[in-house]
């Protein structure tokens, strides 16, 4: 595994855990990755979902996890209590644009319409060259394959300024994320 300059990573992911049990597995599957990895785990800081089960795994494994939360989530995503680090941010802007500043890389796990929108201000941010990091993510079960097909469409359809695949990459499984990264 090459991860050159990486350590830290911004993982976006459910406050819910879906309803197929790999969601859980792979995420705390990653989690003891990036703890082995010895890379800091940059989040939005919930209990609850995937978030708490990647948050665990990074914790119970010995890795560092800093949380960033805004207040008005607090309650709502029920702050994880455990954490490395916490911040608590004034709103979902200020969240973001902290998790984007503070990481090397970004993964996305499934989730719903807000992890879909911390995906994709990534995603726009890396076209307009706000920044130029690295988007992974993890395909678990098909999850993110109509997504995949949806961006080749809108780039078949002249609405990208570049591949897809020049900045975001989909992966099956954890260890592929990481044999990837580089």
């Amino acid at each position: 595994m090459n991860l050159m300059n990486i350590q830290s990573v911004a993982v976006f992911c459910g406050s819910r855990t879906g309803k197929n049990p790999i969601f859980a597995k792979h995420a705390a599957e990653l989690g003891k990755l990036i703890a082995m990895l010895r890379l800091k785990m940059i989040y939005g800081g919930g209990s609850t979902g995937l978030m708490g089960v990647i948050a665990d795994a990074v914790l119970d494994n010995g890795g560092s996890v800093m949380g960033v939360i805004p207040q008005l989530l607090v309650e709502w995503e029920h702050q994880h209590k455990s954490l490395t680090e916490i911040a608590i941010v004034p709103d979902m802007h200020t969240r973001k644009r902290m998790m984007y500043e503070r990481s090397d890389a970004a993964i996305i796990l499934p989730g719903g319409l807000g992890t879909l929108d911390e995906m994709f201000e990534m995603l726009t941010w890396n076209q307009l060259k706000i920044h130029s990091k690295k988007i992974y993510l993890l395909n678990s079960d098909g999850f993110y394959t109509h997504l995949h097909h949806h961006l080749r469409q809108m780039e078949k359809e002249g609405f990208l300024y570049e591949l897809p695949e020049e900045r975001i990459f989909f992966c099956d499984t954890p260890v592929e994320i990481f044999n990837r990264i580089g």
